[in-house]
């Protein structure tokens, strides 16, 4: 697994951002130097929806310099169950500028950038170098495979998570490590023609907030210096039950994305 990294151990935070970030800062797995590492982070953020609003709401709260997010589709009135970002105002606006508008409102120390467009393997190539970190909350299996190909070429570390119906999972994909599994050794790429969708089998909104949210802590615990447990791993849940299962994951020698 990748070590740590050294970071500065200098204070250059003003007596409002030591306010702001001060419950954060008294972990000592963040402490002042995790703060200033989250501050100078660029976070690119794939997907505005369910999983994306707690994530952003959360990574922009800790202070993370910059995010980007991608995403193509506009707030709709069937959205509001579970993207919980967006208000009945938003409807009909861009994901992506209702977005940015609600979490500068919320932290207007951060830098947010807006791409309304779809994430496709080019875009995603040329945004690896200006990344630390990339963060799949999309909902299906083409752009999950699009964006775990970029991540996997540039060796960016990759969090994503999924849930339909009542059940989830979250994996963190650390490509830092040269022997890193990648999402193609989970789900092969001809796996994705018969995906369950949330507008074809309903999904549960709070689940979604779960899930975004473990997204954000991974996030917030890499990028401030820490390794994921999660790294190869998939983390599996059932909120029917909360029966909570951890499956190993194994780099696939036949795997034609990191083989």
């Amino acid at each position: 697994m990748p070590s740590k990294p050294t970071l500065p151990s200098s204070d250059p935070l003003d007596d409002r951002a030591l306010l702001r970030y001060g419950r954060q800062i008294l972990l000592p797995e963040i402490d002042i130097a995790g703060q200033l590492a989250l501050g100078r982070a660029r976070v690119l953020m794939v997907g505005a929806g369910g999983l994306g609003c707690p994530v952003a709401q959360y990574l922009a709260a800790a202070g993370v310099g910059r995010l980007t997010l991608c995403d193509g589709d506009r707030v709709e009135l069937s959205n509001l169950q579970r993207q919980i970002l967006y208000g009945e105002a938003d409807i009909g606006r861009p994901k992506v500028e209702a977005a940015r508008a609600h979490l500068l409102a919320q932290n207007p120390g951060i830098r947010i950038r807006a791409e309304a467009r779809s994430a496709d393997a080019d875009w995603l190539r040329d945004e690896m170098e200006g990344h630390d970190l990339v963060l799949d909350c999309t909902d299906n299996f083409a752009a999950r495979h699009a964006i775990n190909a970029a991540c996997q070429r540039a060796r960016r570390p990759l969090i994503s998570a999924a849930a339909v119906r009542w059940e989830g999972q979250l994996a963190v994909f650390d490509f830092r490590a040269e022997d890193a599994p990648c999402y193609a050794c989970l789900y092969p790429a001809m796996a994705g023609g018969d995906e369950d969708t949330c507008s074809r089998n309903g999904v549960l909104g709070p689940l979604l907030g779960v899930l975004g949210s473990m997204q954000a802590v991974e996030a917030i615990r890499m990028l401030a210096g820490g390794v994921s447990p999660l790294a190869g791993r998939l983390l599996v849940v059932d909120a029917k039950t909360w029966q909570w299962r951890t499956l190993a994951l194994r780099r696939d020698p036949q795997c034609p994305v990191c083989a």
